[in-house]
């Protein structure tokens, strides 16, 4: 008896297939909520590298612990001024990049 082979697909093609291709609405929200749920995750991951509860790292970026908690979680409710302020707190380096068509936007 000849044994079945099962299709296999790759997270890129179950993307297109369940979320949509790129360039559509929903697979833009997608991506972009799955980055800042990235960005929550490194915000924590630096906090507790330098031992500082979520209070500990509100005061010193001068907001509640609800607000890192909930910047942690999902970092989507945040502005960009308090995302810096919070790297800075934590005396971390972020880097940002622009890409335009391919191309990484270069400062001169």
């Amino acid at each position: 008896m000849a044994a079945k082979k099962i299709k296999t697909y790759s997270l890129t093609e179950m993307k297109d297939k369940y979320i949509g291709k790129p360039g559509t609405q929903e697979r833009d929200e997608y991506e972009y909520e799955l980055r800042m749920d990235v960005l929550g995750k490194m915000i924590k991951t630096a906090r507790q590298e330098r031992n500082l509860t979520q209070e500990e790292l509100g005061r010193l970026v001068g907001v509640q612990k609800a607000q890192i908690s909930k910047l942690e979680s999902s970092a989507n409710s945040a502005t960009i001024d308090t995302i810096l302020k919070v790297f800075k707190a934590l005396k971390a380096d972020i880097s940002f990049n622009v890409k335009i068509e391919n191309n990484f936007v270069k400062l001169v």
